[in-house]
Order: structure tokens, then sequence, then C-alpha cells
């Protein structure tokens, strides 16, 4: 079995091992950004959403007027 392939939850010294390692390291000059790509584009989806949803409520109360 490696190194790498341990249970945190054995015991405690195990677990706060675990808790702190450090992840590796990155080449120079690499850059790590978490969420950014996705998160604009979930935000991006959302304000889309709401926007057709708004569009169809206004057309169905402007269909009911006309009617």
């Amino acid at each position: 079995m490696a190194d790498n392939d341990y249970d945190p939850a054995g015991n405690t010294q195990m677990f706060r091992a675990f808790v702190e390692e450090t992840p590796p390291a990155q080449a120079p000059g690499s850059v790590t950004t978490y969420g950014s790509a996705s998160g604009s584009s979930n935000r991006t989806g959302l304000f889309v959403g709401i926007a057709v949803a708004a569009l169809l409520v206004l057309g169905a109360v402007v269909w009911l007027a006309v009617k």
C-alpha cells in the first residue's frame, strides 16, 4: 500500500497529518484559480434565465391585457 493511501479517520495523529499536508508545488509562473470560470458561467446562466422568465411574464401580461 502506498504512503498516500492511508485512512485519515484511523486515529488522531493520522488525521492531523492528513489535514496538515501541503499541496504539491506548482511550476513557476503557473496560476491556479478555483471556481472563476464555472462561477461566472453559472452566474451568466442565472441572469439569462431570469431575463427569459421576465420576458415570458411580461408577454403573458400584455397578451391578457390585449385579449
